[in-house]
Order: structure tokens, then C-alpha cells, then sequence
């Protein structure tokens, strides 16, 4: 979820000097239909230090606050855990994910393909009246690949000149999301999902001692702008995430108000750096139980492979 510049470099130095090379957005793998504001996509390499550090290995990843759920479907399709469960309250998302994992997800990667992104199909498209979920689904993968940083709360506008002066259909990638979309497809046995509140989900399953949770929670910043459900309480979460027996990794923005709750819960928090398309350091706060594998961890986040199209930094082909 973007903050604003001033959060996120808090504590910029520390995290350079704690954590080494810092992670490039750009050269981490995309995995998701969605540009999702807030995704997690340049923490991917974190996720993987931490899985690959608890003992024993957890057998599912649970996802209580999913968006684009990069992280969960980055973890499934790497084969670092066996199972998945992908939690979002916004009824928009959560048609997507619902029409991908269990109803028409083929027609979905066929239909993009076969959309003509002209400014007018996109403008009659985003007008039509929504007559079913699989209708949902569609127009909200056309609002969310058109409308700036993939904003799909109210309000949110059209991209102009877009990238490359291209305009709305500068983001569109048809064949791209396609086979995201067939990705995921063929692992959909292995994947479930729930349209329901992430915080009751981590109080109703925190007693799972084979599950990991990735707490990708709103942010205390910016997140009325950028969600429909943008506002949570932050301390009932913390309280949840005590009760989980297992082990959790929890991100978000770099605040006084966080690095309070974390200390009052007993948790641990560290500052992870972050490289963004314009070449700046920036910051998010990671939050669990035990951060060791953190500081000790060797892999190198950038070495993973060139950047896909639409990963940030990167223009169509």
C-alpha cells in the first residue's frame, strides 16, 4: 500500500545497514492479475527467507488481508508450502478470485484476451450495470489494470497519458494476464478462498499450528484513498495475532503508532528497505514473533531474473 515519502524513509539507514542489499520491485517475478495498490511484490524474497527459516515447515500460508495476494500465490507456485488460503472483504476482488478459483477462470483469461482496450470499450465497460459475478469480475480486472495505480475504491480516476503516452491501454497485457491466470488455474486445488473479514479469520484459525500467516493488513496512511475497506482497528489485530500458535510475518508502514503496538504485544519489528521505479529507498515496518531469519538471511533479492512486463519499472513490449 503507498505511504507517503516521509513514513516510508523513517528509518531508511537502519534498514540499509540491518538488512544489505535492498530489493528491487522490479526483478521480482509477478505472479497476480491484479496491479494492486500496496502489493506486495518486492517483499516476495523476505516471504521466501522466512518460510524457508521455520522448522517445522509450515504446510499451508494463509493470506487474512489477500488484495492481489502476491505473496500466497508467489509461495504456492514456488512449492514453499503445499496449500493456500486467501481471505479479501472487498466484494470487487473478491469476484476475481472467486470466478479464477472456483467458477469460470478460463473465460476470464480468454475474455482479456479477446477485449479491444480502446478508450471507448473501456468507458462502455466500466458503465455497464454489474448483472453477475462474473461480470464483477471482468470490469474489475478492466478498472484495475486502467485506472491509476490500480486503484478500484470510489473515486479513483482513468489513467491519462498512461505509460509511453499510451494512454489507458498502456497497461493492459492480455497474454501476460493470461497465463497468470492459467497459473494459478492449475493450482486451484491447492488454493481456497473466503470473501470475509481478515481479522476474524486469524481469530477463528490462529489455533492452526501447520499454518503461516502473511498479515498484509490496510495501512494507517493513504488507505481510505486506496481501498473500500481502508479502515480496521489496529490494536484488535495485534490482539488476534497474539493467539496464533503458529508462526506470522505482518507489514505496514513505518509508524510510531506500530512500532508502539509491536512492543506492547511482544513482538518484534524491523525496518525493511525497498527500491521503488524511480530509484528511491523506501521503508515498511515487518512485524512477528521472532526476526532473526531476517538478519541472518543471505539470499539476494535482485538476482531472481529480468522483470516481466507490467512489473513497475518496466514498459510494454
Amino acid at each position: 500500500m503507498p505511504k507517503t515519502t516521509k513514513s516510508r524513509n523513517l528509518m531508511a539507514s537502519t534498514a540499509i545497514v540491518q538488512l544489505g542489499e535492498v530489493v528491487n520491485v522490479a526483478a521480482v517475478v509477478h505472479r497476480s492479475p491484479f496491479r494492486y495498490p500496496g502489493g506486495k511484490t518486492w517483499l516476495v524474497p523476505r516471504v521466501r527467507q522466512w518460510l524457508k527459516s521455520l522448522k517445522p515447515a509450515p504446510r499451508e500460508l494463509a493470506e487474512p488481508f489477500a488484495g492481489g495476494a502476491i505473496v500466497s500465490l508467489s509461495a504456492l507456485l514456488e512449492e514453499i508450502v503445499q496449500q493456500i488460503t486467501m481471505v479479501e472483504k472487498d466484494e470487487d476482488v473478491a469476484a476475481v478470485w472467486d470466478v479464477i478459483i472456483y467458477g469460470e477462470g478460463s473465460r476470464l483469461a480468454n475474455d482479456i484476451v479477446a477485449f479491444n482496450p480502446t478508450d471507448e470499450n473501456i468507458k462502455n465497460q466500466l458503465k455497464l450495470p454489474i448483472a453477475d459475478r462474473y461480470q464483477r469480475a471482468f470490469t474489475t480486472i478492466v478498472r484495475n489494470r486502467v485506472q491509476r495505480g490500480g486503484i478500484i475504491a470510489a473515486g479513483a480516476s482513468l489513467l491519462n497519458k498512461g505509460e509511453n503516452k499510451k494512454g489507458m491501454r498502456s497497461r493492459w497485457y492480455p497474454e501476460t494476464l493470461k497465463k497468470r491466470i492459467n497459473a494459478i488455474i492449475e493450482k486451484r486445488r491447492q488454493i481456497a478462498f473466503i470473501q470475509g473479514d481478515g481479522i476474524d479469520f486469524i481469530r477463528y484459525n490462529a489455533h492452526r499450528a501447520d499454518t503461516a500467516f502473511f498479515i498484509d493488513p490496510p495501512y494507517t496512511q493513504a488507505a481510505r484513498r486506496l481501498y473500500t475497506f481502508g479502515e480496521i482497528d489496529h490494536r484488535k489485530l495485534f490482539k488476534a495475532a497474539m493467539k496464533i500458535k503458529g508462526d506470522f510475518l505482518m507489514t505496514y508502514d513505518a509508524t510510531e503508532e506500530i512500532q508502539k503496538l509491536a512492543k506492547e504485544f511482544g513482538f518484534q519489528s524491523e525496518p525493511v528497505a525497498m527500491k521503488n521505479t524511480h530509484h528511491e529507498i523506501m521503508n515498511d515496518l515487518v512485524v512477528g514473533k521472532n526476526l532473526a531469519w531476517l538478519k541472518s538471511a543471505t539470499e539476494e533479492p535482485q538476482s531472481e531474473r529480468a522483470a516481466q512486463p507490467d512489473s513497475p519499472a518496466v514498459t510494454s513490449p
